[in-house]
């Protein structure tokens, strides 16, 4: 049996790995930062709640805990994320950006990948098929970005793209520094979430499959890449 943690797996994309996963015979493990919601949802999935905050030292440690007590841990889906919007959903003016507000989509975006699972490792070490599968994004394409025949070109925000570009770099180099453990990471493509305010373009159920796929590599699967449902991504 395969036990999966999937950090931010209350709603959106998390959730939809979740339900896709326990279907596929996993153990799910569903992590969220909200006590009453998280748990609403692992009952309407049948996954098994873990308060998760990826900010929070003290939380990430006792989720471990609770999750060595459980069996242990075979893959770790690293999908808690945010981009900074106003409350209507535009963007935030790169003039009004600030180092404090950057600082607080990198806490979670990208800090908290790396206290996740500098947390977990030795709990996936234990495991005879460790996979880790860090959720990044399109927009962590500088050469797309930066070409206005790109259809991401328009997008503005600073934060954002920067830490998913953070996530690809640290995902090459944990797949280097941990040749033990298959860890990529994944552009689900533009889905319609709470996360840009149910602006993208194609559903859940599809953004999530590319996560799902590589949440079930064999020990003989890809290390160190960066795909989308269509296959691998230049980084």
């Amino acid at each position: 049996m395969t036990t999966t943690l999937i950090t931010g797996a209350n709603k959106g994309l998390g959730f939809e790995t979740a339900r896709r996963l326990l279907a596929a015979g996993h153990t799910v493990h569903l992590g969220a930062r909200d006590p009453e919601r998280g748990r609403r949802a692992a009952e309407q999935l049948g996954a098994h709640f873990v308060q998760l905050d990826v900010t929070d030292d003290a939380s990430v440690a006792a989720a471990v805990k609770e999750i060595e007590a459980a069996g242990g841990l075979d893959v770790l889906v690293n999908n808690a994320g945010i981009e900074p919007r106003r409350p209507d959903g535009a963007f935030v003016d790169p003039t009004q950006t600030t180092a404090d507000a950057v600082r607080t989509v990198f806490e979670t975006n990208v800090f908290g990948i790396v206290r996740t699972l500098h947390a977990f490792l030795p709990l996936l070490r234990r495991s005879a098929n460790p996979v880790v599968v860090n959720v990044s994004s399109g927009l962590a394409l500088a050469s797309a970005l930066a070409d206005p025949a790109s259809p991401t070109h328009f997008y503005p925000d600073l934060a954002y793209p920067s830490s998913k570009a953070a996530v690809n770099m640290l995902t090459v180099q944990y797949a280097k520094a941990f040749g033990d453990i298959r860890i990529n990471a994944v552009d689900p493509g533009f889905t319609r979430t709470d996360l840009n305010h149910n602006t993208g373009t194609q559903s859940v159920e599809e953004g999530a499959e590319v996560i799902v796929r590589m949440a079930c590599i064999g020990a003989d699967g890809p290390t160190g890449t960066f795909r989308n449902a269509a296959g691998p991504l230049p980084w």
